[in-house]
């Protein structure tokens, strides 16, 4: 079998999208699926750093990623994607699709342009798309008005989260799926001597709620000692906000990128992630990753988080709330056998709903039934 899975943003650049498409691809490939990644790539040089003045994976990709073209920064759902926007990258999909003649296309947010929707108007096979964005959205309708009647080519729908499949059925009405996102599971892991580190993971962007956590540091640094390891946000751009908010950064520590084997050393030493979105969040995809560390978890009471987060594997406190965010965050902190025994359910938990080999051979088998179905229906 033979997939094209198609994502309308930059391979060189990290995030939720992206990294998911790139372990399925993986997972499926360990499944003996020849799988292909179509996606973007911003290719080193003085262009990429103007377009893109944040750190990215400009070398050459792996083999199984074919770059279709390059992306630029725009603002979508309280983020800033890196999302290929290229005329040129229309006819470089259809081409590809042409040249490579795959069995099936999954195609990762596909009302997305460019590669999303010229890949469904391209298609001649069939079609899987996943939905992962939830909330509302400013661009969807002019999007919808003028290629929204593509979506009928999609022949099986998935949704990350019940919130995607909501917002997806708002404007798509149809049978979704659920099939979360998946996470790569370590294969081993310590409950006990964990530093007393905090890690947060996340752009500098207000729904990320950097700030409320920057608010409640002060107190939780002055109870517990512990230190704050901020991954993901530009360094600079955290040191303004810090000098904005008057917050000392005594016990912060600005890592910036990193990459994924770095991060995945981060969470498994630390005791615990700590994720005070304020809202627009689909899936805790972060949320799981530290799961999968047998890292507990505090984050906001949000759509996309409260279906991952509970008592046996962290806490939720509302969104906003620097109060409540810094007493969830010393109770873990201070209370060894609780956060010991909410790491040991989190690992559990990734073990049982999200990771990849499950995932990948649920897809498979949706695959396999598709093709069949598509077999028997031809003349």
């Amino acid at each position: 079998m033979k997939v094209g899975i198609v994502v309308p943003y930059s391979f060189s650049f990290w995030g939720g999208v992206v990294d998911h498409a790139q372990e399925q691809a993986l997972a499926l490939i360990e499944c003996g699926v020849d799988a292909r990644l179509l996606i973007g790539h911003d290719p080193p040089g003085r262009l990429s750093r103007l377009l893109h003045p944040t750190a990215g994976r400009f070398e050459r990709p792996p083999p199984h990623v074919l770059p279709l073209g390059r992306s630029v920064i725009v603002p979508a759902n309280g983020s800033l994607a890196n999302i290929v926007l290229s005329p040129s990258a229309v006819l470089a999909t259809r081409q590809t699709l042409e040249r490579e003649r795959f069995d099936l296309l999954h195609i990762h947010e596909p009302l997305t342009p460019a590669l999303g929707v010229a890949a469904l108007a391209s298609a001649t096979e069939p079609v899987v798309a996943t939905f992962h964005a939830a909330g509302p959205s400013r661009w969807r309708r002019t999007a919808m008005s003028l290629w929204g009647f593509l979506l009928d080519r999609i022949d099986v729908r998935i949704a990350v989260s019940e919130a995607a499949a909501a917002t997806a059925h708002d404007y798509s009405p149809g049978e979704y799926r659920l099939i979360p996102n998946g996470v790569r599971l370590p294969e081993r892991f310590e409950l006990d001597g964990r530093r007393p580190h905090v890690v947060f993971v996340g752009r500098h962007e207000p729904r990320k709620g950097l700030v409320v956590l920057l608010r409640a540091w002060p107190t939780i640094r002055y109870r517990t000692g512990a230190r704050l390891r901020v991954v993901g946000a530009d360094p600079l751009a955290v040191r303004h906000l810090l000098h904005r908010e008057r917050v000392a950064d005594d016990g912060i520590d600005l890592l910036g990128v990193l990459s994924t084997e770095d991060l995945d050393r981060e969470l498994a030493g630390a005791k615990m992630l700590v994720a005070p979105s304020l809202g627009s969040e689909s899936f805790g995809m972060v949320l799981t990753r530290a799961f999968a560390a047998a890292t507990p978890v505090v984050a906001s009471d949000i759509d996309g988080y409260r279906d991952l987060v509970g008592a046996s594997n962290g806490i939720l406190v509302p969104p906003g709330d620097e109060a409540s965010l810094a007493e969830a965050m010393c109770t873990l902190l201070t209370d060894e056998p609780t956060r010991r025994a909410c790491a040991a359910s989190a690992r559990a938990e990734a073990e049982r709903g999200y990771a990849w080999p499950k995932l990948a051979a649920t897809l498979l088998g949706i695959y396999e039934d598709l093709l069949c179905s598509a077999v028997a229906a031809s003349p």
